[in-house]
């Protein structure tokens, strides 16, 4: 899959993953189609996402407009992201501070394969595209 010229800031999950980066929408032929449209081919964890239950629960678009954020949720999220090298709670803070338009922009440099124009799994670090390991630089 190709990187998007535009990417749609429903791409950008509320406890702060930017799902266009995801392993499962990188290398799947039913690519999901991120965390705030429905359920078709989501991964099960992503379906269950009590983070995703609160924020719609208080109305909110992301964990960073909460008067409780950095939660106990997304706390225990970010712990399990640390191995991928991301951190979720300063996604939020980016987006809080720059605006999600800025931050999907360099979003889309950050995880842009330089060889091909595919998209970088924020998981494994390999483009989309040309499999380059991108390990070293992320």
């Amino acid at each position: 899959m190709k990187m998007y010229e535009v990417l749609d800031e429903i791409m950008f999950s509320p406890c702060g993953m930017n799902c266009m980066v995801c392993y499962r929408h990188c290398f799947s032929k039913r690519a999901c189609d991120g965390c705030l449209k429905g359920d078709r081919y989501k991964p099960n964890h992503c379906r269950i996402c009590k983070i995703k239950d609160c924020v719609k629960e208080k109305e909110y678009s992301y964990c960073y407009e909460c008067g409780d954020f950095p939660c106990k949720l997304i706390k225990n999220l970010e712990r399990s992201y640390k191995k991928y090298k991301v951190s979720l709670i300063e996604n939020n803070l980016n987006v809080r501070e720059k605006g999600i338009e800025v931050f999907i922009l360099e979003q889309r440099e950050k995880y842009k394969c330089s060889e091909c124009g595919g998209i970088i799994s924020v998981h494994d670090r390999i483009c989309s595209e040309c499999k380059k390991d991108y390990d070293e630089i992320l």
